[in-house]
């Protein structure tokens, strides 16, 4: 039986252990492989990046080889956009391109203009990043009121805001590979906004839409693990 990487990139101000839970509610043959960045968790010592490309060629460098075994790639929000420029990356190193790539909850390259705008392209305060904890639903109140936990958070989110706000499409070839794209019916990603995912792979597209907000892949975790699993299911055989 053929076994499957999923890297998961993970998305802004977390640590790539969010996907460590889902390692319990796989089948054995998929294996999730969290993609921890610089600045957080076991790299807790490394400067935190705030430019995409760059963070990409730095993660493609780092995962090449587990890349020339069968692999996905998989992020939400931030990490939606990390992966898909990851792919790119490790296509440009002659790496084996994915099997697909999970985008969730995020608008398509094509259309950050209209998705944050100039929201996230300067710096925000502490207090400014505690109102977009809030307005996102993600965040516990007693977490956003722990002094402590919070001194560790904002600097990490702070950048990854930096990192998605100056973030620049640069138009190549379609990925050849399948590009499933997943969103929350609450989101304030629009439906149009996820479609646009389409543009971005010349191989098979999908768009499945859950219930919930922007966290909608903890929200309804079953539900997506399940839709993550029959998308790759078919593809395991051959891989």
């Amino acid at each position: 039986m053929t076994a499957i990487n999923l890297l998961c990139l993970p998305y802004s101000g977390a640590s790539a252990m969010v996907y460590s839970r889902w390692r319990r509610k796989l089948p054995a043959w998929l294996q999730v492989r969290p993609v921890e960045l610089p600045g957080r968790g076991a790299r807790i010592g490394e400067p935190l990046q705030t430019d995409m490309q760059g963070l990409a060629r730095q993660l493609a460098n780092e995962q090449r080889m587990l890349a020339h075994a069968p692999y996905a790639l998989l992020g939400h929000s931030m990490g939606a956009l990390l992966a898909f420029e990851l792919a790119h990356e490790l296509q440009a190193l002659g790496s084996p391109l994915p099997l697909a790539l999970f985008a969730c909850g995020t608008a398509a390259p094509t259309r950050r203009e209209d998705y944050d705008g100039n929201n996230w392209r300067a710096p925000k305060s502490d207090d400014e990043l505690k109102q977009d904890l809030r307005e996102l639903n993600g965040t516990p109140p007693q977490v956003l009121e722990n002094a402590e936990l919070m001194s560790l958070t904002l600097p990490v989110l702070r950048a990854d805001f930096l990192l998605c706000g100056r973030y620049r499409y640069r138009h190549r070839p379609a990925l050849q590979c399948p590009l499933h794209v997943l969103g929350g019916e609450a989101d304030r990603a629009s439906e149009a906004q996820l479609q646009a995912w389409r543009q971005e792979t010349c191989a098979a597209f999908s768009l499945q839409m859950f219930p919930g907000g922007h966290f909608f892949i903890h929200e309804h975790e079953d539900q997506v693990l399940g839709a993550i699993t029959q998308a790759l299911e078919g593809q395991r055989l051959s891989a």
